[in-house]
């Protein structure tokens, strides 16, 4: 077979355009973001060198910042457990539907609208008894008016109410992902497996978890990234209330930036998610590497 060789400056000519366009929009926002973390800066008027100070505010006296990291990290660790139980409806899905496509696409619909359409339809399911609210109204038909809450306003439930909306939103996103990485594994193992005695639950734990792996770690990124950048929901829903009770690290960071003007403090926010999201990416790719190489 003959080798199509390819010079070296062909391929940099390729790239390159790619490349300079993802330095642009990607590395160099991240380090004016860094130095604009170092200055004392409303964002219009002359920006006053501060080094770490902005850090230092933000770590040791700041009373939203670390009650906003806590309720970002549940965030992400609630969409992440969402993943194995997408992987399991993926399998029963693939094993006892003939063309379960469709039904993945009705799951997967949720995806495809408006944040901003989602937050409002939840909103509402989500109102008050007096306002007409569908949760509250099914409580109390079934006689659980204990159980009703304003969901929205009470500041105990009120971030575990936009969770539950985040994981409903999602899980057609991740079970899509889980049912194509299920779907592409090829039949003859699972036949071979039958062969010497392995069926159902058996061959998915020998087969199916160990090659379903570089898949589930996609998922697992996504949903951990996409949940530390929880933005749009949690604006749409609550704005970060009430009295910050659902504030989350990208909320904490528009407010401090836009509405206090605090432009070099929110530079620093946004300086800390970005290391935060880098480190959670490594940490999960480590784990997925060794798991990979021990099921090889």
């Amino acid at each position: 077979m003959k080798v199509l060789k390819v010079p070296a400056y062909t391929i940099a000519a390729f790239i390159l355009p790619c490349l300079l366009l993802y330095v642009c929009l990607v590395f160099v926002p991240i380090l004016v973001s860094l130095y604009t973390g170092l200055l004392k800066w409303d964002g219009l008027t002359t920006s006053q060198f501060v080094g770490f100070g902005n850090f230092k505010n933000m770590f040791w006296n700041d009373p939203v910042f670390w009650p906003s990291v806590r309720r970002t990290l549940l965030y992400a660790v609630a969409s992440m457990l969402e993943i194995p139980l997408c992987l399991g409806m993926a399998i029963l899905l693939n094993r006892y539907l003939r063309r379960a496509n469709t039904l993945v696409s009705i799951y997967f619909t949720p995806v495809i609208l408006s944040v901003v359409i989602i937050g409002q339809l939840w909103k509402t399911i989500y109102n008050p008894t007096s306002m007409g609210g569908m949760l509250n109204g099914v409580l109390v038909s079934l006689g659980l008016e204990s159980w009703t809450h304003n969901w929205l306003t009470e500041p105990n439930i009120a971030m575990y109410s936009l969770y539950l909306v985040s994981l409903w939103q999602y899980f057609g996103y991740h079970l899509l992902i889980q049912y194509t990485g299920v779907q592409n594994i090829p039949d003859e193992l699972y036949e071979a497996a039958r062969i010497d005695g392995a069926d159902g639950f058996k061959a998915d734990r020998y087969i199916t978890l160990p090659l379903i792996i570089p898949i589930f770690k996609i998922s697992i990124i996504l949903a951990f990234i996409g949940s530390l950048q929880a933005f749009d929901l949690v604006m749409v829903m609550t704005g970060g209330g009430p009295a910050h009770a659902t504030d989350v690290i990208s909320t904490h960071m528009y407010n401090s930036s836009f509405l206090s003007f605090k432009y070099g403090y929110g530079s620093a926010i946004a300086t800390f998610l970005v290391v935060v999201c880098l480190i959670f990416t490594g940490i999960i790719n480590m784990i997925f590497n060794r798991l990979e190489r021990k099921f090889e």
